[in-house]
């Protein structure tokens, strides 16, 4: 359904004239987009309906929310509608200066900005005709400037997570309009178990029922027990540590452990010992955790060491990754993906990030692998490639280059980028056939160069079935120079393969 002022809009080119000036929302421009390839990180389709005079765009989004992107790369929801956003586009000439005020301006500092700003455009625009104009044609009310700057605020801050804008050619997002810091990524995720924790503490039946069947609202809550420590906890707190222990090792298991044993109650040491128990990965989690035999004290001691080394009470101090797996386990997919994009974005713009507490002039690639998994977990196999690509040109040894690039040209063959795998596992042959050390000495003889192998058919085969009879062929030849290389444990089970792919390669073909 075509939004009301957008439709009269279209209707009426005396209203798209005044939309256009002085007011900037210029319907022809659309057909611009001048900021370039961009798309919705949650994958969801764009639509331009009009630019400005800078180069910015405005965007329609599928439930109607208009996205602003400028040319320099910064982006934010501006209106739940177009009507909403005529209403602050036309109310608040210059819109852009006021993003950066803070929520909750005084309304005189407000008014005075707002002078000030359109006295400026008053000299070459006729302001004051044109916005009465337009809001009569369009039926916009007539609001405050006060009012208009709260709903520009709150239009802003639903920009993340549903609509934060990417550029479609390299994947990084766009900068948000405005400087205020970013709704941290534990604060949705703690959200739900925030409110659990308090039920529970009221005694809400209802709730601990719901903590029996429910993992994931366990592990979160005890998450918001973490950072939320109150002296009657105790009780609820070994409630939930029989609970996490009928899911084997957690790191949530292994935190209730120490915020029960914090209490330092010598009779919690039974409960302890028999969550340790529980199976063979509780054993080695909960390893180190005092005997039957004992004190308070040691107990006590166990604990607050763990907790000091592991946990501690602010959810800043926590792995971002302990964030993002307990989103997407809880559902917040956007959250998740959001905070993992920053993440990769970041460290992109600073390798810095990465450098070795203990060797400084080196790098630790390992953080950017972890994010390429998780994007893959995610489902986002363009974030997963951008973070894969970094981690492999970080990689010092031969052996961690052949790696990182077999894995990239997995991602890629998933992707539907079958050419540019085939370009990978080519520059994966190089290194083979260089390593320029020592670290691939006997990779003919282990699982590396089976994967290898594999790697090749699989891709010869979607090369195949992509119509790339040549490319699919090249992919096979040097599959099964790679597979002649191999030692004969190595080979077992692929020459099935290598002969199951060549009949495959050569019908299609």
């Amino acid at each position: 359904m075509t939004d009301n002022a957008l439709r009269l809009l279209r209707q009426h080119p005396r209203l798209a004239g005044l939309a256009a000036f002085p007011f900037d929302f210029d319907l022809d421009r659309a057909t611009q987009v001048p900021v370039g390839p961009v798309r919705l990180a949650s994958g969801a389709p764009l639509h331009a309906v009009a630019g400005d005079d800078s180069g910015g765009t405005y965007f329609l989004c599928p439930d109607g929310t208009v996205l602003y992107a400028s040319a320099d790369g910064t982006a934010g929801v501006i209106g739940s509608s177009v009507t909403e956003a005529l209403e602050i586009l036309v109310g608040l000439p210059g819109w852009a200066a006021y993003a950066e005020l803070a929520p909750g301006t005084p309304e005189p500092e407000l008014l005075d900005t707002v002078a000030r700003t359109e006295a400026a455009l008053r000299a070459h625009r006729p302001l004051d005709e044109a916005r009465s104009a337009l809001r009569t044609g369009l039926g916009l009310p007539a609001r405050s400037p006060a009012e208009l700057l709260i709903r520009l605020h709150t239009a802003l801050a639903c920009t993340e997570p549903e609509f934060l804008l990417l550029d479609d050619e390299d994947g990084h997002a766009f900068r948000p309009l405005h400087s205020r810091p970013r709704r941290p990524p534990w604060a949705p995720v703690l959200a739900r178990g925030r409110a659990d924790l308090a039920l529970l503490r009221a005694g809400d039946v209802q709730t601990a029922a719901a903590m029996r069947q429910d993992a994931v609202r366990r592990r979160v809550v005890l998450r918001a027990a973490q950072f939320d420590r109150a002296e009657g906890d105790l009780g609820l707190l070994r409630r939930l540590l029989r609970l996490a222990a009928t899911a084997s090792m957690t790191d949530e298991l292994r935190l209730a452990a120490v915020l029960v044993g914090r209490y330092g109650r010598a009779a919690d040491l039974p409960l302890l010992n028999e969550v340790r128990e529980t199976d063979f990965d509780t054993a080695c989690g909960l390893s180190q955790l005092p005997g039957l035999d004992a004190s308070g004290a040691e107990l006590a001691r166990w604990a607050q060491g763990l907790d000091e080394s592991m946990f501690g009470t602010d959810p800043a101090d926590e792995p971002l990754l302990t964030w993002t797996g307990l989103a997407l386990d809880q559902g917040l997919t956007e959250h998740a993906r959001v905070a993992l994009i920053h993440e990769l974005d970041a460290i992109t713009l600073d390798q810095g990030r990465l450098r070795r507490p203990d060797a400084p002039t080196r790098l630790n690639p390992a953080p950017v692998g972890a994010l390429a998994r998780e994007f893959e977990r995610l489902g986002d196999l363009r974030q997963a490639l951008r973070a894969q690509r970094l981690y492999a040109a970080l990689q010092e040894t031969a052996w961690d280059r052949v790696s990182a690039r077999l894995t990239q040209a997995r991602l890629e063959r998933s992707a539907g980028r079958a050419v540019q795998a085939a370009g990978t596992l080519a520059a994966v042959r190089a290194v083979l056939a260089d390593p320029g050390d020592g670290s691939l000495a006997y990779w003919q003889r282990v699982n590396l160069g089976r994967f290898i192998a594999e790697e090749h058919y699989a891709l010869a085969v979607a090369l195949a079935d992509a119509r790339l009879p040549q490319q699919a062929r090249a992919v096979l030849a040097a599959g099964d120079a790679i597979l002649g290389e191999l030692s004969d444990t190595a080979a077992k089970g692929v020459r099935q393969l290598a002969e199951e792919t060549a009949t495959w390669v050569w019908g299609v073909s």
